[in-house]
């Protein structure tokens, strides 16, 4: 009965792909997994962001958020872009280079661990202790708790999303639940980073162990491997500065409470675009596989229902917002404005995320660069007049503007290339 069941299942999937123009099959399993995993992890942020909003100050939750971006800065040279090489060499059969990436993260991320003393000296030396704290505790943490986590890679590439779901869920769920009971016990900021740093650390230490026990890699290299994921980080370096700018800029010009007020508006947002993201994490073990006219065939199809799907999710918030902010934010009113404004952004990331996953497993260096480079200074030249001259409303209406600009970078210089290779909206 239940083999008749898949079996029917099976067929009407395959019998799908004429239409959707998509493996239905390997869609359906793996998006299961990952969009659960995902699900799971937007509830447990979802309830971190009510408790650090109902329980701790809004200059407190502020300056925490400010370290946290400072950290994820620092954390550049942990080189991020080898995860995604590892997933590119994974799916096609190179495993041999997992555990010398692993290595490399390590020795590289001790800069940012360093990074991180001279500026916990700087605090020393200004007399802001609380900072100072912050900032060594952040530099022991930062050479080994990203680069621990390429195992999450490594099983991406191999396809097996169900364990990965397993794996990544359950880290969420128990470093959650240290942070939130931290913060019933104190207000004490060096305690809540030890909170949020400690279990992300020896969780992704304890799955890399089980992961390389339980599927351990073959010797089969590909020398390329760590050499793209060196020009990817490089890549990444303007993007995650970009990512971090906005709360820089918020509480240098206008302090933490307004950080705060911004964090929390774009919480949910920014969790919806996780996902999302889900689609380009089983997007893209396929579109390394692929050759570049199998892809260009049906990627167009693929967008237009995307975009669709994208404009109902965006309406459906902002109609919900004001209820949800009621309901769980009650301290941040304020913050419905922007959170409704900033989710017009949702459909801008989604669609550029999905072309620059494409543009990434297809190994287009030279068009990734031209992106991030100019994608860079447009963002930051927007949100630098947006925060000095509007506040904070100045910096929502510069990332709307900044986003959709992104998505029309990315479609001009693709097109631009001669062979028109990934041109989707013509």
């Amino acid at each position: 009965m239940l083999n008749n069941l898949r079996v029917k299942i099976y067929n009407l999937l395959r019998w799908s792909e004429q239409y959707t123009k998509t493996d239905m099959v390997y869609l359906t399993k793996g998006g299961f997994w990952v969009m659960l995993g995902q699900i799971i992890s937007s509830l447990s942020s979802f309830l971190l962001a009510i408790a650090f909003a109902n329980l701790l100050p809004k200059e407190a939750y502020g300056t925490y958020k400010y370290i946290l971006s400072i950290a994820g800065i620092l954390a550049i040279p942990t080189l991020s872009g080898i995860n995604t090489s590892i997933v590119q060499a994974t799916a096609r059969g190179y495993e041999g280079s997992f555990l010398p990436a692993l290595k490399t993260k390590i020795r590289w991320g001790l800069l940012g661990g360093l990074a991180s003393l001279a500026l916990a000296g700087y605090y020393y030396f200004n007399n802001n202790f609380d900072l100072t704290i912050a900032f060594l505790i952040a530099a022991f943490f930062l050479p080994i708790m990203d680069p621990l986590g390429i195992y999450d890679s490594f099983l991406q590439g191999k396809k097996l999303f169900k364990i990965s779901t397993k794996y990544w869920v359950f880290s969420q769920l128990i470093a959650s639940l240290c942070l939130i009971t931290t913060l019933f016990f104190t207000k004490n900021l060096p305690f809540i980073l030890l909170a949020y740093f400690t279990p992300w650390t020896l969780l992704r230490f304890i799955f890399l162990k089980i992961t390389l026990k339980k599927f351990p890699p073959n010797q089969q290299k590909d020398d390329q491997t760590i050499s793209y994921g060196k020009h990817l980080s490089l890549l990444s370096v303007l993007g995650s500065i970009t990512n971090y700018a906005d709360r820089l800029l918020i509480f240098h010009y206008l302090g933490a409470a307004q950080v705060a007020v911004y964090s929390i508006a774009i919480a949910m947002p920014e969790q919806i675009k996780g996902v999302l993201k889900n689609i380009n994490t089983l997007a893209f073990p396929k579109f390394s596989q692929r050759k570049n006219n199998e892809i260009k065939g049906t990627l167009g199809h693929h967008l237009k229902i995307y975009i669709l799907i994208l404009v109902l999710i965006t309406l459906a918030y902002i109609l919900l917002c004001p209820s949800i902010f009621k309901i769980f934010f009650p301290k941040y009113q304020e913050s419905i404005i922007y959170s409704q404004l900033y989710s017009v952004t949702i459909s801008a990331i989604a669609i550029a995320t999905l072309l620059l996953t494409l543009l990434t497993a297809q190994k287009t260096t030279k068009i990734l660069y031209q992106i991030n480079i100019y994608s860079f200074f447009l963002q930051i030249t927007l949100l630098f007049i947006g925060v000095y001259f509007f506040g904070l409303m100045g910096v929502i209406v510069s990332r709307i503007i900044g986003r959709f600009l992104g998505l029309l970078l990315i479609q001009f210089l693709t097109n631009r290339e001669k062979n028109n290779r990934f041109s989707v909206f013509v």
